[in-house]
């Protein structure tokens, strides 16, 4: 009964703000490093940000400085506040958790995904 369910996604102009929000359950979420993904019809899915177990965090380029990843273990959540969007931003985003174990293939978990759309 692994779940990872994201919410938060809707329509904004080009400059607004969204935060994405991720509720994971089944699996022990602070062994987990997080991620959010997002993807556009024809294209291959995106690495947008990673918050890994030691609250560490990467992010893609093109959203650096205006996009913010965060966790919260006590909720089993992660978030991903989105400033001064553009709209190359449009995509589906989904939420993963993935554990990476020396002697084990890694763990993948994925969300079914929330559609942000920047347009004017």
């Amino acid at each position: 009964q692994v779940q990872l369910v994201e919410s938060g996604g809707g329509s904004v102009q080009p400059g607004g703000s969204l935060r994405l929000s991720c509720a994971a359950s089944g699996f022990t979420f602070s062994l987990f490093s997080m991620s959010w993904y997002r993807q556009v019809p024809g294209k291959e899915r995106e690495l947008v940000a990673t918050v890994t177990t030691g609250d560490l965090t990467n992010y893609k380029d093109a959203v650096m400085g205006r996009f913010t990843i965060s966790r919260d273990n006590d909720k089993n959540t992660v978030d991903l506040q989105m400033n001064s969007l553009k709209p190359e931003a449009t995509a589906l985003y989904f939420c993963n958790g993935q554990r990476i174990s020396t002697f084990r293939p890694p763990i993948d978990y994925w969300g079914q995904g929330t559609q942000v759309t920047v347009s004017s």
